[in-house]
């Protein structure tokens, strides 16, 4: 395992770091909060045994690094890496097939933290992202999860190409999302299955691609024009609805 500290941001994600009690140091609260949430975070980050700061709202935008803290952040050793093995277990242990996405290469936090946020309520059991060539969990990604990501389970592995070989291992499906393939409602997803979900500007390598046991895409009624493909989170979040649409109706 892996840990590193980050500056965890917004009213959710906050809210569910002291709720985890998952190493929290410090939190800053922004004396422009209403009194009564003041209370509600200082007592939350008491029972956690952390330090409670009150601040002047530029110190938490300088301290975040954004002007969406909502008056709130903390300072925790939150991010804790896990084995593929692992998040293979935590199906296990549910006694459900294995729901496993693999990011190959998503660069934009806000993209990362909007698919483990769709992923986490889709059911899907874990995340898996590249130690290079990608964006790691960072507070952005925890506020954009809107505190997902304190619950998924996430591997960090050093290439993409080799965690899809391991999950093959293990008997799960593995597709990939491109442009002219099989529409992903004309496919049997259900079972053992992993998503791989490739980056912002150039889909999924070529490599992982060609390791993948088969391709979905989703339908576009003007892919003419010069909108010509979904947003990577948008696209992630089509297919795991489907996928836990079809998983739901074969229980």
């Amino acid at each position: 395992m892996e840990q590193k500290s980050e500056v965890i941001y917004g009213k959710n994600p906050v809210t569910e770091l002291l709720k985890s009690k998952s190493g929290v140091d410090t939190v800053f609260i922004s004396e422009s909060l209403n009194p009564s949430v003041q209370n509600y975070y200082t007592a939350l980050a008491k029972e956690c045994g952390a330090v409670v700061k009150k601040v002047h709202p530029l110190k938490l935008k300088t301290l975040c690094q954004s002007d969406n803290h909502q008056g709130i952040a903390a300072y925790a050793s939150t991010v804790e890496y896990v084995s593929i093995e692992s998040i293979l277990s935590v199906a296990k242990d549910k006694g459900e097939s294995p729901f496993v996405v693999l990011c190959d290469g998503i660069e934009d936090p806000h993209n990362l933290g909007a698919i483990i946020r769709s992923a986490y309520l889709m059911g899907a059991h874990g995340i898996i992202i590249p130690r290079r060539g990608g964006v790691s969990i960072t507070g952005t990604v925890h506020k954009t999860s809107a505190g997902a990501s304190m619950h998924l389970p996430v591997a960090k592995v050093a290439n993409i190409a080799q965690a899809v070989r391991i999950l093959k291992e293990n008997n799960v499906f593995v597709y990939c999302a491109d442009l002219n393939a099989q529409p992903l409602y004309r496919q049997n997803l259900t079972g053992a299955i992993g998503l791989v979900v490739g980056s912002e500007g150039k889909g999924v390598q070529p490599l992982v691609k060609s390791l993948c046991d088969d391709v979905v895409s989703i339908p576009m009624h003007n892919g003419a024009s010069a909108v010509d493909s979904y947003n990577a989170s948008v696209a992630a979040g089509i297919i795991m609805y489907e996928i836990s649409r079809q998983r739901t109706l074969s229980k």
